[in-house]
């Protein structure tokens, strides 16, 4: 329902307050206590229109210094929020702990609004200040919530759909909250979410930034959960107490308050061991286990780095360091495993590299183009030159063209003071890689065919070119051809951008399949000889198919690393997939047999004690002293059926 005066708002806050609302339209609980306090402790009048409060320059730059720390690493989240909602006529504001805006980046589309409302920085968001409000609110509440539109306090807010998550320091304190306002009809769940996952993001960042001269352990229930959102952070000095935790922290180990209390007493690891894993910086996540309760945790142990000051902090966690170990591909034949089309390849690739041809690389997802463009730049004499990757269906539309072509200052509300270079510019020297090139906005597409034509960019709100000097490698999953028949890729770009393609291989058709998962064991064990494939989990994994391509090889190998005792990965450890039944396809996918005598012996008996059970999984399990699902799991292993 909306109101379209101060007097009919009013009577509905009211109304409500007081307990004598008619209306049938619910309203939520948490709404109704904060326009209790704004009535009632504030004295607020919510048909008046009260005047914006704004701290002066002085005041709002002395607590911009104060919260430095938290401005700078909050201001990269922020520009990716905006580029997320872009077009959707939203607005991100950072507040302090006293509801005062430090930073702000607009849509466009919303500056009137946002100037109407007092939706700038230095503005005061708080409850007292402005009512019930997305900011103020939750700094109340200190919980994620959504104020949708006639839910504030002051009519003159109603427009207005607020999405605002809090920020919490390393001691738990609340010391700023992250907000999306916009003009939108229905209150944006999907805001909320994503707002809550960039407060979270600079709450991490947060800790690991102040928490820098500590021990760290960040863990999670399940290794590939570590550097993500969900994992649980805790910093520990040399003496093994405990400084600090997030709140996913306390949320796993269920604990309200851990700070100053022994390491030992959370965790079934010596705190001599933890401090030796973070000064080796283990790339495998450690099992551990809880101490009260037995739980299994995985850890990643990282060593204080005082050095790293106001800057993001770089977390050397096992997924992180992986992730940077398998990137750093040094030349064109580190590539070369065995594989036929491969080898064709690197070859054609090698007789092109100093020459002025671009690359478009076709393949499906996941088949490794980024890694092969890599190696290119590696291999060619432009290596210690800036590899700059954009990945354009990942990017907003109304964002890509910034971030392509650049922008002078203040090309739009929130831009950066110095403007930017943008990518194409960034790459001036070395070799930019356009992946996912087929999901490029048509309109973008004849502006890069300029700069491709003439080796020069017009950043936005310029009319000053700039020269470029750069290696063009493109790369997409799609057909390019239906795409120029169906009219959404230009026919003229396709031929600027393929000088030579070179088709990658799925996984699957590999001939190099059994060297590759060897060579990917290696990097995420960080050494040939750390962990073994048992040679029949080996033929598994080669025989599987792989729908997933490298990427999936990749995050299953780190699973499997992090899962298999005493270092041995057998053909137990594998997942459920690897022996699934029908494939992408539809096909049937034929199991490993057993073909050492043990195995087959083994077979034969589990095979015997069914029949003499009926094929009666529970009872045959007892009898074995095995659990069912052990039993279920060495059937899959044996292809051992029930008859029908």
């Amino acid at each position: 329902m909306e109101f379209n005066t101060n007097k009919e708002h009013g009577g509905l806050v009211t109304s409500t307050v007081r307990g004598n609302r008619t209306s049938a339209t619910p309203v939520n609980d948490c709404i109704v206590q904060s326009w209790k306090r704004c009535l009632e402790d504030y004295d607020l009048d919510p048909e008046r229109r009260p005047e914006p409060v704004v701290v002066d320059r002085s005041e709002l730059k002395e607590r911009q210094e104060k919260s430095c720390r938290l401005v700078e690493i909050a201001r990269s989240e922020m520009t990716n929020l905006y580029q997320q909602v872009a077009g959707s006529g939203h607005s991100i504001l950072l507040t302090d702990n006293d509801g005062v805006v430090l930073n702000y980046v607009g849509d466009p589309m919303f500056t009137n609004t946002a100037v109407k409302t007092a939706l700038q920085t230095g503005a005061i968001w708080s409850e007292k200040t402005q009512g019930t409000n997305g900011m103020g609110t939750c700094l109340v509440e200190k919980r994620p919530l959504i104020i949708h539109q006639d839910e504030h306090f002051f009519s003159k807010n109603t427009r207005l759909t607020c999405s605002a998550a809090p920020i919490f320091d390393p001691t738990g304190e609340l010391v700023a909250v992250l907000d999306a306002s916009g003009e939108s009809r229905q209150a944006q769940q999907h805001t909320m979410v994503l707002v809550n996952m960039s407060a979270q993001l600079i709450e991490n960042r947060l800790f690991l930034c102040k928490m820098r001269d500590n021990y760290i352990l960040r863990f999670h229930s399940r290794p590939e959960f570590i550097s993500t959102l969900g994992e649980g952070v805790i910093a520990f000095n040399e003496e093994g107490r405990i400084q600090a935790a997030n709140r996913s922290a306390l949320f796993q180990l269920d604990m309200k308050d851990i700070i100053g209390r022994p390491f030992e007493e959370l965790f079934s690891l010596r705190t001599n061991h933890a401090l030796s894993n973070a000064q080796n910086q283990a790339m495998v996540p450690l099992p551990v286990r809880d101490a009260n309760q037995g739980r299994r945790f995985y850890a990643s142990f990282q060593p204080p780095n005082p050095d790293t000051g106001g800057k993001r902090p770089i977390a050397r966690s096992a997924r992180a360091f992986v992730k940077e170990t398998i990137s750093e591909t040094p030349t064109l034949e580190d590539l070369e495993f065995g594989d036929n089309r491969m080898r064709h390849n690197i070859e054609r690739a090698k007789k092109l590299l100093e020459l002025d041809i671009p690359f478009i690389l076709l393949g499906e997802t996941g088949s490794g183009k980024d890694v092969f463009a890599n190696a290119v730049h590696k291999t060619s004499s432009r290596a210690n030159k800036p590899f700059v990757a954009v990945n354009c269906a990942s990017l907003p539309e109304t964002l890509i063209e910034s971030e392509l072509f650049g922008y002078r200052p203040g090309a739009f509300t929130g831009a950066s003071k110095e403007g930017s270079r943008g990518k194409i510019a960034q790459a001036h020297g070395g070799t930019l890689f356009l992946d996912e090139i087929g999901d490029m906005p048509l309109h973008l597409q004849a502006r890069l065919l300029r700069v491709l034509e003439e080796r020069e960019v017009i950043p936005l709100g310029s009319e000053t070119p700039i020269k470029v000097d750069i290696r063009l490698i493109s790369a997409t999953h799609q057909n390019l051809q239906l795409q120029i028949e169906d009219g959404s890729f230009r026919e003229d770009l396709f031929y600027r951008l393929n000088g030579i393609s070179l088709q990658m291989p799925p996984l699957r058709d590999r001939e190099d399949r059994r060297a590759l998962i060897q060579h990917i064991k290696q990097l995420e064990a960080g050494g040939e000889d750390k962990v073994v494939i048992d040679d029949e989990a080996l033929d598994a994994l080669e025989h599987y198919e792989w729908p997933g391509n490298m990427r999936q090889l990749r995050n299953i190998m780190r699973t499997l690393i992090g899962l298999c005792d005493n270092n041995r990965i057998t053909v137990d450890d594998l997942p459920e997939e690897i022996f699934s039944n029908s494939s992408e396809l539809g096909e049937p996918r034929q199991r490993v047999r057993p073909s050492n005598p043990l195995d087959i012996a083994e077979r034969d008996a589990i095979i015997r004690e069914l029949e003499a059970a009926h094929w009666n999984v529970t009872r045959v399990a007892t009898k074995l002293n095995i659990s069912r699902n052990t039993l279920y799991r060495k059937m899959k292993r044996y292809d051992v059926k029930p008859p029908r």
